[in-house]
């Protein structure tokens, strides 16, 4: 994880998005992470080095999507750490660090952090991963920007990317019943979904995802849950995501799921496609 930390560091202040040589990561300390960097060179070891350790993946999709719903419950599932970008944001925004200030006026305008400050909290989280001992993740909200793709490629293995897609409207709808509660920090969600199918689609219901009675009175909206604001943020990630997903569908990474509805309806198929109904049994039958 050093290495992944100091090269992540290196390659968004030089700008470089070159993989790094197979001598280079030789003369790293042992990471616990494969260096995938030496796929080309070394295909077989690093199929070997690939089993031994956790998964890697990234989840993409709209804000509001659920992406850190979904990602959380396989962190969870799969015993791999989830690390959210927009909850790193989140911290870095509640502190009195440096880059606060500069990134309430960011947010606050709807715009996307920049790669320099995005690399920055995303070293800071992979190196007190490291001395957790923490192996594998779940990267949700990162990469955003083919720049950004380009320099996670260039030092790491991910083994796959899926891409969480919902309808505009409904997504309009979620982000502005999205609520935190100031006392627990926990996320909750006031919207009830209930919207005619399109294209010959199925209709889609989502529940509102209510609080328990301890946090109802307690619950604030994010400062950036405007409908001008997050129809902004849309269509900013609209005009980035799509040569961030045509770059990992040309290395045969990208998995596209369309959510059907709501975490009932949604999570069992999603188990599903990545066949991971056999583990989520295993799992329940272990906690009982």
């Amino acid at each position: 994880m050093a290495a992944l930390t100091r090269l992540l560091r290196s390659a968004v202040t030089t700008g470089s998005t070159s993989r790094i040589s197979l001598s280079t990561l030789a003369s790293e300390p042992k990471t616990g992470f494969p260096a995938g960097l030496a796929a080309r060179l070394a295909p077989a070891q690093t199929r070997k080095e690939r089993e031994e350790r956790n998964v890697q993946w990234v989840f993409l999709g709209c804000p509001g999507v659920g992406k850190g719903t979904y990602a959380s419950r396989l962190s969870q599932l799969l015993g791999v750490p989830h690390i959210a970008t927009g909850d790193l944001v989140r911290e870095e925004l509640a502190s009195t660090g440096p880059l606060s200030q500069k990134l309430v006026d960011i947010v606050n305008q709807g715009k996307l952090v920049s790669d320099e400050i995005i690399v920055e909290l995303l070293t800071k989280r992979l190196s007190k991963g490291e001395e957790k001992g923490e192996s594998g993740f779940i990267l949700d909200g990162f990469p955003r920007t083919v720049r950004q793709a380009e320099i996670l490629e260039g030092v790491m293995d991910i083994d796959l990317v899926v891409n969480l897609k919902l309808r505009e409207d409904v997504l309009v709808e979620k982000c502005l019943g999205r609520r935190i509660c100031s006392e627990c920090g926990k996320n909750f969600n006031l919207a009830r979904i209930n919207v005619e199918g399109q294209n010959g689609q199925p209709d889609m219901y989502m529940p509102p995802l209510l609080p328990p009675s301890g946090c109802m009175t307690k619950l604030i909206t994010r400062a950036d849950d405007t409908e001008e604001v997050v129809k902004e943020r849309l269509r900013i990630y609209n005009d980035m995501s799509q040569p961030v997903e045509e770059f990992y569908k040309r290395q045969g990474k990208l998995l596209e799921f369309d959510l059907p509805g709501g975490i009932p309806e949604s999570w069992p198929k999603l188990l599903q496609v990545l066949s991971l109904e056999e583990h989520h049994e295993d799992k329940q039958l272990a906690a009982a």
